[in-house]
């Protein structure tokens, strides 16, 4: 299956997307350090199927424009919608993996009628409960880093390959489904200052993205069917967060994968999409 690049003019910003297919929408939303080809196995396997699947880059990240604000999780929602209306798409299966599943479910919230079913894994929903098992570990480093303004991007700009690679051969599975060629593709969407500030910027609004879940929550919770795909590195930390979120919660375990659940098992992630979406 063949994808094909385009840019769409969304909610102020310019973004690039990929998309292959006809028929019902699959809205595939990525994490970091990451593109939209984190998704592309299981959105060629989407598309032979008779899904029309639709991968973007996030503001900033792989061609898409930067802004100098605008990466909390409801204005990158509002990106999100905007490709769909422009795409003349009613509503979509939403599909996100870590920085990708909090944008995917403020998207459920802010536009409810669009997203017909959601799935998320590997990733926290903000500080809601549920993570603790995962956090006694401690909050990974990196997050620290990436959150102070400015300086992640002084000390990686002109080394990206070396620090990003660090993350592809430490995802739970020895980095062994990151291929060379994928990993240069990675590396290409956040090298040079901008894009690696749009990507560190995901970190730096995780606190008002924990206040934008909470206020979510309390007007009231998701209702359309929601799917918890669990992984090797977040686990089930994130259906037992998800259980305070939404009514119809399905929890799901992918075995055999890392942090990197939709590149690990593509086949599983596939069918499962299917079948739950299927069940909306």
């Amino acid at each position: 299956m063949v994808f094909r690049e385009q840019r769409i003019a969304t909610n102020g910003t310019e973004l690039v997307l990929a998309t292959a297919g006809e028929g019902p929408a699959a809205l595939l939303i990525h994490g970091w350090p990451h593109d939209w080809r984190i998704w592309e196995g299981v959105g060629a396997r989407l598309a032979d199927r008779g899904y029309r699947v639709i991968a973007p880059n996030l503001r900033g990240i792989g061609g898409s424009t930067s802004s100098d604000s605008g990466y909390d999780i409801a204005t990158l929602a509002d990106d999100m919608a905007g490709i769909l209306a422009a795409l003349g798409i009613d509503d979509a299966l939403v599909a996100g993996l870590d920085a990708g599943a909090p944008v995917s479910l403020m998207l459920a919230f802010r536009h409810r009628a669009r997203v017909r079913c959601l799935a998320l894994s590997e990733s926290l929903i903000g500080d809601l409960p549920g993570a603790e098992d995962f956090l006694a570990r401690g909050v990974p480093w990196w997050f620290g880093f990436h959150a102070i303004p400015g300086l992640a991007e002084s000390v990686v700009e002109g080394r990206e390959a070396q620090y990003l690679t660090w993350f592809y051969d430490n995802d739970g599975n020895g980095g062994r489904n990151v291929t060379a060629d994928l990993r240069k593709k990675f590396v290409a969407a956040y090298t040079g200052r901008t894009a690696l500030r749009s990507g560190f910027e995901l970190y730096r609004t995780l606190p008002a993205n924990a206040r934008l879940i909470r206020d979510a929550i309390a007007v009231a919770p998701l209702s359309m069917p929601v799917l918890a795909m669990t992984g090797g590195v977040v686990g089930d930390a994130i259906a037992r967060q998800l259980e305070t979120v939404a009514t119809d919660l399905k929890v799901i375990p992918i075995e055999a994968t890392g942090h990197l659940v939709p590149l690990d098992q593509p086949d599983a992630v596939a069918r499962i999409l299917i079948d739950f979406d299927r069940r909306t």
